[in-house]
């Protein structure tokens, strides 16, 4: 789960990370009348999506006076950002971050992650603050440092330490960029974050050490546990299919190609993308339907599918273990019949009540398009869609 900048802030103040003083606006008097409540000379408008890049697409703008403030968020709000994380079609601002400017001297990258090779947390930090990490790491491998976090002690402050002399943080602010280190690793392990990105970090000329953007990800397997950041998202931000199939416990993520997929288990699912795309075809979507799905889950899943209007035909894969080809068969029969399903279907059963799941899809009167393995499959729906 994602959150936006301002609400990332919010939640690194609470742990004692530096940040600038900024309030979130809807609307352009509302970004003018939080202008004036800062009171400074300088504040900057900033975009607020669920995307970075944003400074590069005209997100962000430096204002100078109230006048400035009011045709910034004008020209802003309502304007659809194109960034390299949105893809073509861009997201439309519908909030902005007003906050005060600041006197920066350098800016730095630090970030805390997962690393999966090594199964820890990993706290990264990079002089080369502004630009995309993913940048600095192609160019310029060299300049990234990285200090790995033993889970049973958590961060020390001597890597902390270690990092900021890695990066030339001045040694006069060395103390306060471990502080800063040590807060926002204990703000992402008690948030069950997935990532805490903070790029720039900046020191300014009277000396603090801050958090000039800030981008928070969280492991939605843990959410329960945090009724606080639930309350922070914003589903405008997200699609609305996937937020249809989280009602549903259903795993769906939207792509852009035109074969909607159904399938159970997240390992056959990846696999049936592949196979897809081997045999020339795009899939528009990842769809795991779980283990013990419901006749009720199954037609919902089909429900979704059906309501991309990219998707030219669908390939249904199952493979029965826990999950019972009857109960998919079912599903797929009942949403075909409700929905009025005319694009091409092709499905392919194996497992547990296989037989009685194919019979109720012969018997079903609908047009589906039997398959015997899943290459068998791949191949059938990407024809009939071609």
């Amino acid at each position: 789960m994602n959150i936006h900048e301002y609400q990332g802030k919010e939640v690194l103040r609470q742990y004692g990370v530096s940040v600038p003083n900024g309030k979130v606006a809807f609307t352009v008097d509302e970004a003018v009348e939080a202008a004036k409540e800062l009171g400074t000379s300088v504040v900057v408008v900033k975009a607020q999506i669920h995307a970075g890049g944003r400074g590069k697409a005209g997100g962000v703008k430096v204002a100078k006076s109230l006048d400035e403030v009011r045709t910034y968020a004008s020209e802003i709000l309502g304007k659809v950002l194109v960034t390299h994380q949105t893809g073509p079609e861009g997201k439309e601002v519908k909030r902005l971050l007003i906050e005060e400017g600041c006197d920066i001297k350098k800016e730095y990258y630090v970030g805390v992650v997962v690393d999966r090779a090594t199964g820890s947390v990993v706290l990264m930090a990079s002089e080369e603050g502004g630009t995309e990490i993913e940048e600095v790491a192609e160019h310029s491998p060299e300049k990234i440092f990285k200090e790995v976090v033993d889970p049973a002690i958590g961060l020390q402050a001597f890597q902390a330490r270690r990092l900021a002399y890695s990066i030339n943080i001045p040694n006069e602010l060395v103390n306060k960029a471990v502080k800063f280190m040590l807060a926002l690793y204990k703000a992402f392990v008690e948030k069950d974050a997935s990532i805490a990105e903070i790029n720039p970090l900046v020191v300014t000329g009277s000396g603090d050490v801050m958090a000039l953007d800030a981008k928070l990800n969280f492991d939605s397997n843990a959410l329960f546990r945090h009724k606080d950041i639930v309350e922070l998202r914003d589903l405008e931000e997200e699609d609305a299919k996937e937020i249809q199939a989280s009602k549903y416990d259903l795993s769906y993520i939207a792509l852009d190609g035109n074969i909607g997929c159904m399938v159970n288990g997240a390992g056959l699912a990846m696999a049936t993308m592949d196979i897809i795309k081997h045999y020339g075809g795009d899939p528009a979507n990842f769809l795991d339907v779980g283990g013990g799905a419901t006749k009720e889950k199954v037609t919902e899943a089909f429900k979704i599918i059906l309501s991309d209007e990219q998707v030219k035909g669908i390939f249904v894969n199952i493979f029965g273990g826990i999950m019972r080809c009857d109960v998919i068969a079912d599903g797929v029969v009942a949403a075909a019949r409700e929905l009025g399903l005319s694009r091409p279907l092709v499905v392919r059963l194996e497992g547990t009540n296989v037989e009685l799941g194919k019979k109720i899809l012969n018997e079903s009167g609908l047009n589906i398009v039997a398959a015997d393995s899943m290459a068998d499959g791949a191949q059938k729906i990407v024809a009939l869609v071609k």
